[in-house]
């Protein structure tokens, strides 16, 4: 099998530039890589959008998700030239199960009280509900073990994410076909690391480790990410 095209897979209250580190070392190192932005507006909508993104890739693909990222890719992930999955302190969903059941399976984490709601138009509906991280608490929550000068301008560019996506249930789950791998981000304060480890355990990943890491391990730990994503691939190889 050719090398496949590593596509990275961002995740709430962050957009592709919290991949930087670990594209600009993927690319050093000869992969080809993409790095979509994820609308962010629904699970089934974000997912179906990738999965678009997706199938317009000639030959295999490597999705890589972070976070909600990891949601996305668990849906979008059923497309056909989709070899493997790598999930990034990301939520492995069941089929038939939401962001908010599995979240709420193990609630102790910073994020819920941290969290602010507001409205956006839709056009001929209800508005809608954006979520997104106090930004004043986003350097701890968020962005811990981060530069704290960098920390500060992701807070004030932060992506929200629709509250629909806490509730839609994933129609499959790709972990079921697909060979996956995970990290888990075992210093979490955005999710709980048990949310990470029990989805993990349960989609059956050939390979997890824990990296003592905030919610943002590609950028705290670029490095340790690139060379477990691209020792997945050469077991794919």
């Amino acid at each position: 099998m050719s090398a496949p095209t590593i596509v990275l897979i961002h995740g709430a209250f962050a957009d592709s530039a919290s991949f930087g580190p670990v594209t600009r070392q993927l690319l050093d190192a000869g992969y080809t890589v993409r790095v979509p932005a994820v609308p962010n507006r629904s699970l089934l909508g974000d997912s179906a959008y990738i999965r678009s993104v997706v199938e317009q890739i000639d030959g295999p693909v490597l999705l890589v998700g972070h976070s909600y990222g990891g949601a996305v890719i668990t849906v979008a992930g059923a497309a056909d030239n989709v070899v493997g999955l790598v999930y990034l302190a990301g939520y492995a969903l069941a089929e038939g199960e939401s962001l908010g059941q599995l979240q709420g399976g193990f609630p102790d984490s910073d994020l819920a009280e941290n969290l602010v709601y507001t409205t956006f138009p839709i056009q001929d509906a209800e508005p809608g509900t954006d979520v997104s991280v106090k930004i004043d608490a986003f350097p701890q929550v968020f962005a811990a073990g981060i530069d704290p000068a960098e920390a500060e301008v992701l807070a004030v560019s932060q992506r929200p994410l629709a509250a629909l996506a806490f509730s839609e249930t994933a129609p499959v789950a790709a972990w079921k076909t697909k060979p996956a791998w995970g990290i888990v981000s075992s210093s979490d304060h955005t999710i709980n690391p048990d949310v990470e480890r029990f989805g993990y355990t349960r989609a059956g990943l050939r390979k997890v480790i824990e990296i003592d890491a905030p919610h943002l391990v590609m950028r705290s730990h670029p490095s340790e990410v690139v060379a477990f994503i691209t020792d997945a691939i050469a077991e794919l190889s």
